[in-house]
């Protein structure tokens, strides 16, 4: 209760004494009614004072938390639409061209098996594949109707067949040569020769004219796995080339900085080109010729030719551009098929052997 309503009420009870007789409850009465009115407005003010509190409490919790976060959002599952496998080749396969995914064809196989070997080699007049039982090796050219040959009888000797003209003639191109490529347009043979006294690279053109060309191997440095290939027009030759300046090891893959072309015709060394690995041929570059496929020191690379940068690795080296944007390969890791993919490595298509050859050589070329 306020001072001024507490001495109010004592004024009353004096009054009421000096005008009436003395009631001897009178006063208890007084004080008990002044108490019950203090005591009702302490628990209003108490009450009030509780509510004002209690809204004060909550409103900074109200005002101040924060809202409450929405519910995590699951990024979307895309499912890696799984390959299209073909049907493996019906048994009568031979009897026309093996058309790979992308408009490759199967030039050769051999099937290799303890002492019994099938050897089948595309005649492209005829349409069909024939057996081969006389020729130890073959390497059919990518264009036209060449194909190399080799006889265990001759020893340095290859044999260049004219399937058109039922023609052989054989040559002697050197001597510690390499294992041969043919360019392009299927007219050239392409040696590494890898004589102690001359490094270099031999071109046999289809008439037999030879040509022999040493290369400095102190100015073009390469270690480890060198040997020439075509370029994509086949103008040129190309030897991968060691990067000095980082450390090899005979446990490693030495690393490469670039390759080195020579003109095909006289052995000139014409330009460089940064990357860091090895092409396996001419149709490891892109149609536009913006992209490679090499063989880095660690994995298979693909590799912008302008600047060697590393767009992203792939499944296997050993490819060959059968679209502006599609590779074929052998599907690594022993499963033996071809397979037609994207340049990331995903897998469009599959394409099985025909039944026996699962792992057999083979050769391919543009259809």
């Amino acid at each position: 209760m306020s001072r001024p309503l507490d001495e109010t009420l004592r004024r009353a009870v004096r009054d009421l004494a000096d005008d009436a007789a003395p009631a001897p409850d009178l006063a208890l009465r007084a004080l008990g009614r002044g108490r019950r009115l203090r005591r009702r407005r302490r628990v209003g003010t108490v009450a009030v004072v509780a509510v004002v509190a209690a809204v004060a409490a909550a409103v900074p919790f109200v005002l101040l938390r924060p809202h409450p976060a929405p519910p995590p959002t699951t990024p979307p599952v895309t499912a890696t639409p799984s390959p299209l496998v073909r049907a493996a080749p019906d048994p009568d396969w031979a009897d026309g061209p093996l058309v790979l995914p992308g408009g490759w064809v199967v030039t050769s196989l051999l099937q290799r098996g303890g002492a019994d070997r099938n050897s089948y080699l595309l005649d492209r007049g005829r349409g069909r594949y024939f057996a081969n039982g006389r020729y130890d090796v073959v390497l059919p050219a990518p264009a036209g109707s060449l194909v190399a040959v080799w006889d265990d009888d001759r020893a340095r000797q290859v044999g260049l067949v004219d399937l058109a003209r039922g023609t052989t003639r054989w040559y002697e191109p050197g001597r510690a040569l390499g294992w041969p490529s043919w360019s392009p347009d299927g007219r050239s043979l392409l040696f590494t020769s890898g004589r102690v006294d001359h490094f270099g690279f031999v071109v046999l053109d289809a008439d037999g004219t030879t040509r022999s060309f040493t290369v400095d191997t102190v100015r073009f440095l390469c270690t480890d796995h060198c040997f020439f290939v075509w370029s994509p027009d086949g103008r040129e030759v190309l030897l991968q080339q060691t990067d000095p300046f980082r450390s090899r090891s005979e446990s490693a893959r030495h690393p490469r900085h670039g390759v080195q072309f020579f003109a095909a015709d006289s052995g000139r060394p014409t330009r460089f080109a940064p990357m860091p690995g090895d092409p396996a041929g001419p149709w490891a570059w892109s149609p536009d010729g913006k992209l490679v496929v090499v063989q880095g020191q660690k994995e298979p690379l693909l590799v912008e030719t302008a600047t060697g940068r590393v767009v992203n690795t792939l499944p296997a080296a050993d490819a060959v551009w059968a679209g502006d944007d599609r590779l074929l390969y052998r599907r690594p890791n022993g499963y033996r098929e071809f397979v037609f993919a994207d340049t990331t490595g995903r897998e469009l298509v599959r394409q099985p052997f025909p039944a026996g050859f699962s792992s057999a050589e083979v050769t391919i070329a543009p259809g």
